[in-house]
């Protein structure tokens, strides 16, 4: 889809906007109240010479629909952490740009302000505005209660009794638990969404383990609505009910596909594409020549293509898909389970195999027929297409190589 057609599709609402080279590198990452409106001012009217430069190396746009402008921020955040993309840059001129200040206190307080000398506090920004910056604090704060009073007052303020502030006043709260809470603040301000959620599935593992449920319950319900916080709208949904119809543990943020293309005589190939937050991340996608299976037996090849493609990351120490999707039936999906169990990675795993386009679990000897009309299989067609469109134009490279095209 071409430029001008993809101004087109944007929605009106808030989210955030990926925009991408040809050879699919991110160069921007933005936040919107209006997608539309935002980027279609890209390409119109003066602007810049650093923007104009962005612009004419633009050859895709992606984007992630919110319910919000705030949680457009705070996804906007975590995107240029892990992205790093070359042209978000810092504010750098004398205008006086709204932080929101952590105090450094025992029971710190959390504001929006304008310092104008070193105050001692931690700082997060500068914002260029600050309108979606209280909703998105009220966003958080939801999740991790929190004290925003000026200075600490001398009986519970509305706050407490509305449960968005621990009451430090009080004396309910002890330092740890509060600090807690502020550490998990900051890692959403930070943009550290992957790591807060590690540490949230942890506590929730390791209190489950100890029989301590009601608490384990507290913080799954934490757990989800932190997630819920950089899931784009539609794909939010989406997401969401791709994890209650196959059952999955959590939210598969991060969703890895395989897919083996033979052609005749020509070597055998596997492809591996990455999704994240229901949005292709081609940087990450990874091809295969099929070395030590037999050319003709397509479980094989998918064992060796999860063998390399597993160990490696568990040897690099990188981070592990949430769900794993092969094209194929349960032979396939058996092999890749059997794979992932020996390096001991507990990954979820599907086929969905072509013919009625079923939904095989490793072990089962039934498949889960989703309706054809429902979003999820949708989800789940588009990865498993797109693995198989890259293992496709692999072969086709290969063929032209042979050939001597």
């Amino acid at each position: 889809m071409g430029i001008k057609k993809k101004l087109k599709s944007l929605p009106i609402g808030p989210g955030v906007y990926i925009m991408k080279s040809a050879k699919g590198e991110i160069l921007y990452v933005g936040k919107a109240a209006s997608l539309k409106s935002r980027v279609s001012s890209y390409f119109t009217g003066s602007k810049s010479a650093k923007t104009q430069i962005l612009v004419d190396k633009i050859a895709d746009i992606d984007f992630v629909e919110c319910e919000s402008p705030q949680q457009a921020l705070i996804l906007e955040a975590a995107l240029i952490k892990e992205k790093k993309p070359k042209y978000n840059i810092s504010l750098r001129d004398n205008k006086s740009y709204p932080y929101i200040e952590i105090t450094k206190e025992k029971f710190p307080r959390i504001f929006i302000s304008r310092p104008k000398r070193k105050t001692g506090s931690i700082l997060f920004g500068p914002y260029p505005v600050a309108k979606p910056l209280k909703p998105a604090l009220e966003t958080i704060r939801r999740i991790f209660p929190y004290c925003s009073c000026k200075r600490y007052p001398k009986k519970p303020c509305l706050f407490y009794h509305l449960n968005l502030c621990p009451g430090p006043c009080t004396g309910e709260v002890s330092a740890a638990d509060y600090k807690e809470n502020v550490d998990n603040i900051c890692k959403i301000l930070r943009g550290e969404r992957k790591e807060l959620i590690k540490k949230l599935e942890r506590q929730m593992q390791q209190l489950a383990k100890e029989k301590k449920f009601e608490a384990a319950a507290k913080i799954r319900d934490k757990l989800v609505a932190v997630e819920n916080l950089y899931t784009g709208k539609p794909r939010k949904h989406q997401l969401l009910s791709l994890k209650e119809i196959l059952k999955l543990s959590h939210i598969p943020l991060y969703i890895e596909a395989i897919d083996i293309s033979s052609l005749g005589r020509f070597d055998s190939v596997g492809s591996l594409v990455v999704f994240k937050d229901g949005i292709a991340d081609k940087s990450l996608y990874r091809r295969f020549l099929i070395r030590q299976a037999n050319k003709k037996d397509d479980y094989a090849m998918v064992e060796e293509v999860t063998q390399r493609r597993y160990s490696r990351l568990q040897r690099e120490d990188k981070q592990m898909p949430d769900l794993v999707i092969i094209d194929g039936g349960l032979g396939q999906i058996n092999k890749a389970s059997k794979v992932l169990k020996e390096l001991g990675l507990p990954i979820a795993v599907i086929g969905i195999a072509k013919r009625d386009e079923e939904i095989w679990f490793p072990g089962k000897s039934k498949p889960l027929r989703i309706s054809k009309n429902n979003p999820c299989l949708h989800l789940i067609q588009r990865i498993r297409d797109e693995a198989h469109k890259f293992a496709h134009s692999y072969q086709l490279i290969r063929r032209r190589k042979k050939m001597g095209l």
